[in-house]
């Protein structure tokens, strides 16, 4: 078992010193726009003290409180996916020469070493399935890779659950289990503190801690078994795979017509999706160009689009994809689903579609589900197979 030490709540800011004389640009949650957000941090007064975060189905607020805690929120609508998975980046540029020739030249990614504090669980989860897709596959991302491999990652044990959290019916929470250097779990006067890599144990070492009381451990525990009892949105217990496969033409979808506006607001927020947009941008003088990529997502028309055609050209069929990659076919694809539990679909929703209940939906006969009779069929793609 991992020896964890204590750390007192005013030698927080050694903390963020010794990262910094690693070579660490440090990050961590702050207050901007009235959102919890990660920025560039060098002061622990920098810290949301005292803020917590009231959540529900299209609904986000912070409010402050007495307490001296600075991760009593759980989630904002940022998670870490901006660090690695860059919003817009260039590709490579080009330049035509005088002789009419055109040179391309790749823009190799930038990325310094940096460390960010108050990664939760769902986040580190979902990291992980990026990793799946950005480094694990046959042609390795070069600028996730080097951004991912520049990270050190400071979690922090939830204490606590939003209404809209569902992480431990994914399995995904609310401890941290792994993807991390140091992981904190906070208490009023302190921070237990463990470390689990080499350069997480390195850091541990230069920090004055002492080794944390049996007291200090039951209260961990309490407080993690406090948010896993918060949580009270579940999950189908059949098969999801399975079930959204049979219930590709269920009633249930058209519902969405009324209700889901297709902002793409629930796959900006999601730390797993990575849907993406090819863009070029030539200069006025059309001597230069940039070939660009920038977050794209499947309740895009354009996601469809293909030869003069828009496969999904209805929203229930857009929502439908959405909700059927990340919880059937995301499954065989990587070997779990892409749903980390992190609620901020439901919260970030304009509408507050809370995807639990649209799968609980689902998986009711059609006969019984909420739901008007569908006009939409299965997409099809040329000789009638079923496009997902």
């Amino acid at each position: 078992m991992k020896v964890r030490h204590f750390l007192a709540r005013e030698r927080l800011q050694s903390l963020l010193d010794r990262l910094v004389e690693a070579g660490y640009e440090v990050i961590g949650p702050r207050v901007r726009d009235h959102a919890i957000l990660f920025a560039p941090l060098s002061t622990a007064e920098q810290l949301p003290v005292g803020i917590i975060d009231d959540q529900a189905p299209g609904h986000y607020r912070l409010e402050r409180t007495d307490s001296g805690r600075v991760f009593d929120w759980t989630t904002g609508p940022q998670a870490i996916k901006p660090l690695t998975f860059a919003p817009r980046e260039t590709l490579w540029r080009s330049e035509r020469q005088p002789d009419g020739r055109l040179v391309f030249r790749e823009q190799p990614p930038e990325a310094q070493p940096t460390a960010v504090i108050g990664v939760r669980a769902c986040d580190l989860a979902a990291l992980a399935v990026h990793d799946r897709h950005f480094l694990h596959d046959a042609h390795p991302d070069p600028h996730y890779r080097e951004r991912r491999q520049n990270l050190f990652m400071v979690a922090v044990n939830c204490m606590r659950s939003a209404a809209t959290c569902f992480c431990t019916a994914t399995g995904d929470g609310p401890r941290a289990q792994h993807g991390f250097d140091l992981a904190l779990s906070e208490l009023d006067d302190g921070f237990v503190v463990e470390a689990h890599t080499q350069e997480g144990q390195a850091i541990l070492d230069t920090l004055e801690t002492t080794l944390a009381s049996h007291d200090q451990l039951e209260q961990v525990e309490a407080g993690v078994e406090r948010a896993t009892r918060q949580q009270t949105r579940v999950l189908p217990d059949a098969s999801l795979p399975e079930m959204l496969q049979a219930a590709v033409a269920h009633p249930h979808w058209q519902s969405l017509n009324d209700r889901c506006l297709t902002c793409g607001n629930c796959t900006a927020v999601c730390p797993t999706c990575f849907c993406q947009t090819h863009v070029d941008e030539l200069s006025l003088d059309g001597k230069t160009s940039e070939h660009g990529r920038q977050w794209g997502s499947c309740f895009d028309p354009d996601h469809s689009y293909i030869h003069g055609t828009v496969i999904r050209a209805e929203r229930p069929q857009r929502y439908r994809q959405w909700l059927t990659h990340k919880f059937g076919t995301w499954v065989e694809q990587y070997g779990r689903s892409g749903c980390v539990g992190c609620g901020r679909c439901i919260a970030w929703c304009p509408v507050g579609i809370d995807v639990t209940e649209e799968l609980a939906a689902l998986s009711m006969a059609p006969d019984t589900a909420p739901a008007k009779a569908p006009d939409i069929a299965p997409s099809q793609a040329p000789g009638g197979e079923e496009r997902s």
